[in-house]
């Protein structure tokens, strides 16, 4: 009974495995190991495994499990000859060469393992010859960089962007470590001298990139401490070097502690968990270090909001934020808290606290349970409690920034600290102070709590006349300004509801002229501008505010230009303006049945503003096109900063939605770059902007080439958003849209039809074309038709005990027209690449004969061809299924069709009847027709 089980998985396994499904073959065949097959059965089910992975192209578990078939039977040739494959694919080339010549000897004659063995020597050939050369180049790159007479020199900088590029190749990382590499780095690094010291800190990116061994060594060499230090540095683009650097040895840290270790490089490393956290702690030390520039605090808080939190918040393992809270929190709290101008401060940038904000909001955000959440609260407020208390109004100061920095970041935080005893009442009471820097740091803590619900209420009874008291007597711009954004975000706490109007008519107006007026004046630095572009992201909530806001040219240009400064935390601003503009929040009308209801009720019943209405979106969405928004928001995404976060891409990810709605526009969209922008948006963000930026990239495909749109190997990083779209959460449109633009790339070339199997659309598509909505079910018919030109998708056709070719033939016979040629479309292609289809055709439905004279009746001249197609495939494939053909009334439609006017329909007709002479089922009349 067991062996006749395995014996049947093994079947069911290779069955899958011919169809292309290798997930199912591989758990086929695991259930039949767990039922006791025999050690010959275990090397063969370990084998087809191997073969498995391979397809999977998970090479580390390819050669895991030929070694296992080899252990039980080590004369297995396809074993050994698979776990070569697995180990070349690793780079391992000496051992693979020692299983291929073992398959030589077992096999003499086999010429694919003759090949193999010839192409494997080739390659090993030269790599020696490679290393041998580079050998004596290391060296002398090494001695120009070193000698000091070649100070400055062009010998020296090509000697220096040599190595560079040498190290981006593994072989050449090797062999540079190999050569004493980063003791001599270390020397440059000590020179002190700008170039010298990039040129070492990009070769160290090629040593450490994805290699855990080097890593390690080259940090015990290097020193964690005298790594992380290099992004304190002056100068610019050497912080950013060694932040690039500091990327790749987390990651590659992080692979060690994911995968653990195996085999000779893991036993180098002792332990990257370790490592790891030794690296977070000097992070968090150089945020709190006198002496450290603004910019490498932000190149650390950076690389903190990068490494620290779970990618996936399915991984139950929040360790790491829980030991970052309890090491570091005080010190981020510090950096957040800081003012960037008084002497004996931390050195800040104009976004550092954003950063700072960022990074308390993601590790909150990360904490699974109350009691962890607590914790972080506790700490917090004991931080502000320190400062607040007997620290003199300093200190009172830097708790209230520390304040406003929580409740940028982890609002729930900030509002618990909002409510500690004596806060509010001392930024109600430093709004009125004389000096300029105290009432800024009031004025901007009374603006983030006006934002966050639990304070909205008693700010807008006691706050409204402060702030409109220093608006109108403060004589300093940058208290005007704040005062402005306060009113502006009080003012619009109805959001979209046009009834619920919180200000006299025309004030909102008012505010927005004066917003727009302060955004427009050069005079005034970028920081205090940001702070104009805050109160319009409040204000376009009301649709007059918008439509006189797209009209200001002026206004439109300043707000791109200040988006590309490098005060980058207008970002949010911005795109929260734009998503207003646009009207891309998401809306949905409400049922007039509840709306009767909620007014029957006496319940206050949300308006939509009249100058919401789709005509005037569409103005507003032409007037942004034309004033450039398309290259402003593609300078936005490519921006490398934190304050480009999750939800700021989400935003961006509907307007590029709302821009490109109107076929119409999105040429201009395309010509601007937006394609462009548009991927990384659709890989990464929130679950509902990759989905917003993938329809976009949707409709864009659809519409337009692809081939210029996504130039070059662009085009191949489409296919994944578009297949996220076929998924059953997403909507009918968007899964129309997916289907319509796969079927647009897989028309193109071989290459994308294999991109668009390997991201296992397939089995999505053919689900689809099952579905009751017709656009949907078309739409999946012609992406199945345009990919059925791949072999493997033709393999499945073939496969025996399935209905795909009954369903074609099915829909070649359905009413919708375009369904119809989509469907015989795909008959056509198939019967034509696989005749052994042919005979099966009259096997699948009873119906089959009549729905083959049906296309070849039919008005549609396409519909016609196609069916004159698929009948001369089959009159091709064999001479029993053309006598059964010409015993029908095909034969007499046939040869009407060969009489008519020169055309493709007439040719295959022609041709049809040609076939049946030749086989002898039918003679030529006297004419010789």
């Amino acid at each position: 009974m067991t062996a006749s089980s395995v014996e049947q998985l093994r079947k069911e396994g290779n069955e899958l495995f011919k169809c292309g499904d290798y997930e199912g073959a591989l758990t086929a065949y695991t259930q039949a190991l767990g039922l006791g097959a025999t050690p010959q059965d275990q090397a063969i089910l370990h084998r087809n495994r191997a073969a498995c992975h391979l397809k999977l192209e998970d090479y580390d578990k390819a050669e895991t499990e030929a070694s296992k078939a080899i252990e039980k039977d080590g004369g297995d040739v396809k074993a050994l000859y698979r776990r070569s494959q697995a180990l070349e694919k690793l780079g391992r080339l000496d051992q693979a060469v020692l299983d291929l010549q073992r398959c030589v000897s077992l096999e003499p004659k086999n010429k694919v393992f003759q090949e193999a063995l010839r192409n494997i020597g080739g390659q090993i050939q030269e790599k020696v010859r490679y290393m041998s050369s580079t050998d004596a180049k290391v060296e002398q790159m090494f001695q120009i960089l070193l000698d000091p007479q070649e100070k400055g020199t062009e010998k020296k900088q090509k000697a220096s962007q040599n190595l560079v590029v040498l190290a981006r190749e593994d072989a050449g990382a090797e062999k540079i470590f190999r050569s004493n590499g980063v003791q001599l780095l270390q020397r440059l690094l000590d020179t002190g001298e700008a170039d010298l010291m990039l040129a070492a800190l990009r070769t160290l990116v090629g040593i450490c990139s994805e290699h855990q061994s080097r890593t390690v060594a080259t940090l015990s060499v290097l020193g964690t401490r005298r790594v992380v230090s290099i992004l304190g540095v002056e100068n610019q683009a050497v912080s950013l070097a060694a932040c690039h650097l500091l990327q790749v040895i987390f990651d590659a840290l992080k692979e060690g502690v994911k995968k653990g270790f195996r085999g000779k490089e893991g036993a180098i490393i002792v332990d990257p968990a370790r490592e790891l956290k030794i690296l977070i702690s000097n992070l968090l030390e150089l945020l709190t270090e006198v002496g450290v520039s603004g910019q490498g605090r932000d190149n650390a808080l950076t690389l903190l909001i990068k490494t620290v939190p779970r990618k996936s918040l399915k991984d139950p393992n929040n360790s790491l934020t829980l030991w970052v809270i309890d090491q570091g929190l005080k010190k981020i709290l510090e950096v957040g808290g800081s003012v960037q101008d008084p002497p004996g401060e931390l050195m800040v940038t104009a976004n550092s606290r954003m950063s700072a904000s960022v990074l308390l909001s993601k590790l909150f955000d990360d904490l699974k349970c109350d009691a962890e959440r607590e914790n972080f609260h506790r700490l917090c407020e004991n931080y502000i409690k320190s400062w607040f208390e007997g620290q003199g109004l300093a200190g009172k100061l830097r708790a209230i920034q520390t304040v406003s920095c929580l409740l940028q970041g982890p609002c729930e935080a900030g509002n618990r600290a909002l409510e500690l005893s004596g806060v509010m009442e001392s930024v109600i009471a430093l709004c009125a102070s004389e000096q300029e820097e105290e009432q800024l740091v009031a004025v901007e803590a009374l603006i983030h709590a006006a934002g966050k619900a639990k304070r909205a209420s008693f700010i807008t009874a006691n706050g409204v006349s402060l702030l409109k008291d220093l608006y109108k007597r403060s004589e300093k711009d940058s208290i005007r300004i704040r005062a402005l954004v306060g009113l502006c975000k009080l003012g619009s706490a109805g959001g979209t509801d046009f009834s619920m109007k919180q200000f006299a008519e025309g004030s909102t107006l008012k505010l927005a002229k004066q917003c727009r007026k302060w955004l427009c004046n050069d005079l005034i630095d970028a920081g205090t501008r940001r702070w104009a572009v805050e109160g319009l992201a409040y204000l376009t909530f009301d649709a007059d505010v918008k439509e006189e806001f797209v009209e200001d040219e002026a206004a439109l240009k300043a707000l791109f230009q200040l988006s590309r400064s490098e005060e980058r935390s207008v970002l949010f601003a911005v795109a929260s303006a734009l998503v207003n503009c646009t009207n891309s929040y998401d809306y949905e009308e409400p049922d007039p049945k509840m709306v009767e209801l909620a007014k029957y009720a006496k319940q206050h019943v949300p308006e939509q503003h009249p100058k919401d209405k789709a005509g005037f979106v569409r103005a507003r969405v032409k007037k942004l096109l034309a004033a450039g928004v398309v290259s402003a928001m593609t300078c936005m995404v490519k921006t490398e900063s934190p304050v480009l976060t999750n939800s700021c891409r989400e935003l961006l990810s509907r307007v590029f939605l709302a821009l490109v709605d109107d076929v119409e526009d999105r040429g201009t969209v395309v010509a601007q770059g937006g394609g462009k922008a548009l991927l990384p948006l659709a890989l990464e963000g929130t679950d509902v902007g990759q989905t917003k930026a993938a329809q976009a990239l949707a409709k864009l495909t659809i519409t337009s080439n692809p081939e210029m749109t996504f130039p070059g190997e662009r085009i191949y990083e489409v296919v994944r958003p578009l297949v996220s779209l076929l998924h059953l959460n997403c909507s009918g449109l968007q899964n129309f849209e997916a289907l319509m633009a796969l079927t647009n790339l897989a028309g193109i070339s071989e290459r994308l039809r294999q991109k668009i199997l390997k991201e296992k659309a397939v089995p999505m598509i053919e689900g689809y074309m099952f579905e009751e909505h017709e656009m949907i079910r078309r739409a999946a018919t012609e992406c199945m038709c345009n990919l059925a030109m791949s072999k493997e998708v033709q393999d499945l056709f073939e496969a025996k005990g399935n209905d795909r070719l009954k369903l074609l033939v099915l829909y070649s016979g359905e009413d919708d027209e375009l369904l119809r040629r989509a469907a015989a479309g795909g008959l056509a292609m198939l019967t034509s690449m696989r005749p052994s289809l042919c005979s099966r055709i009259p096997q699948v439905t009873t119906h089959w004969l009549e729905i083959l004279q049906a296309l070849l009746l039919s008005s549609n001249q396409e519909l016609q061809h196609r069916g004159a197609l698929v009948a001369l495939n089959m009159v091709e494939a064999s001479k029993d299924i053309a006598s059964s053909l010409m015993e029908s009334e095909v034969l007499e439609i046939l040869s009407v069709l060969a009489k008519g006017k020169e055309s493709p329909v007439t040719r295959a007709a022609a041709a049809c009847l040609a076939k049946a002479v030749e086989y002898g089922l039918i003679k030529p009349n006297q004419d010789g027709e």
